[in-house]
C-alpha cells in the first residue's frame, strides 16, 4: 500500500516508516500539517497515518477536517497520546477511520493500517480512475492510457499528470506543481516544470488531433478538453 505518514516526532516517525517499509509498503513522511495537506492532495494514498498533535497552525484534527471538506475519503488512522474516551470519540466523529493511542505496538499499528486498506479496496468508495476526454489515469496501478493506448511515463511525469487530472479544469500554477509534486520549493526562475511538462505533453498529445494539456501563458497549466481559456506556448 501507499502510506502517507504525518508525524512530527522524529524517533516515532522513523520507527513507523522503517516498519512499514520492511512490511513491503511505500511510505512518504511529513512532519507538519501544512506539508501533510500538500502531500495528501498531490496524489492518491491508500492510507494516511496522522499524528493528532502537530506543530504549527494545522493540527491533526484540523487537517482531518480539511481533508473531509475536500471530499477526500482516504482512510485515516489517527495516532494520539490523548487516550480518553471523549478524545477518541471526537477523533472518530471528526472523520478518522481508526484511532490508536500512544504508546503502541507496531504489530497492532500494522494490522490496523492493513485492515483499513482492505476495507477501502472492498468498499470501492474512493475514486481511483480519472478521465479527461479519452485520457484515463488509474491511480491504483499508476498507469495512464489514451484512447485505450498505454502511455509510458517516468515516475515524475506520472505524478504531474495525476495531479493535473485530479484538478482537471483548474489552472494549476507552476509554484503549486513544484510544491505538490516535488514537495519543496525551487528557484522561481527554474525551468524544471516546463521541461517536464514538455515531455509529458509529447507523450499524451503527440499522436492525437485534440490536445488535452494546455499552457496558460504567464500562469501555469491545465488539463481539459476545451481550449477556450487555454493557450499553447
Amino acid at each position: 500500500m501507499r502510506c502517507l505518514l504525518i508525524e512530527d516526532d522524529v524517533q516515532t516517525a522513523r520507527f513507523i516508516r522503517d516498519g512499514l517499509l520492511r512490511s513491503g509498503h511505500e511510505v512518504a513522511l511529513c512532519g507538519d500539517g501544512a506539508s501533510g495537506l500538500q502531500q495528501a492532495g498531490a496524489t492518491t494514498w491508500d492510507v494516511i497515518v496522522l499524528d493528532r498533535m502537530l506543530p504549527g497552525d494545522i493540527d491533526g484534527l484540523a487537517m482531518l477536517t480539511t481533508l473531509r471538506a475536500r471530499n477526500d475519503h482516504t482512510p485515516v488512522l489517527v495516532l494520539s497520546a490523548l487516550a480518553g474516551l471523549d478524545e477518541r470519540v471526537r477523533g472518530l466523529r471528526d472523520g478518522c477511520d481508526d484511532y490508536l493511542t500512544k504508546p503502541f505496538a507496531f504489530e497492532e499499528l500494522l494490522a490496523r493500517i492493513e485492515a483499513l486498506g482492505r476495507r477501502a479496496l472492498l468498499g470501492g468508495n474512493n475514486q481511483h480512475v480519472f478521465a479527461v476526454g479519452d485520457l484515463s489515469v488509474d491511480t491504483r496501478t499508476r498507469r495512464a492510457s489514451r484512447a485505450g493506448k498505454p502511455i509510458a511515463l517516468q515516475p515524475r511525469e506520472y505524478q504531474l499528470l495525476e495531479y493535473l487530472v485530479r484538478h482537471q479544469g483548474e489552472v494549476v500554477t507552476r509554484k503549486r506543481l513544484l510544491t505538490a509534486v516535488w514537495g519543496y520549493h525551487f528557484d522561481p526562475e527554474t525551468n524544471v516544470i516546463d521541461v517536464q511538462m514538455s515531455r509529458l505533453r509529447n507523450k499524451v498529445d503527440r499522436d492525437f488531433s485534440t490536445a488535452l494539456i494546455h499552457t496558460v501563458r504567464g500562469v501555469g497549466y491545465t488539463v481539459q478538453t476545451s481550449t477556450d481559456e487555454a493557450a499553447h506556448d
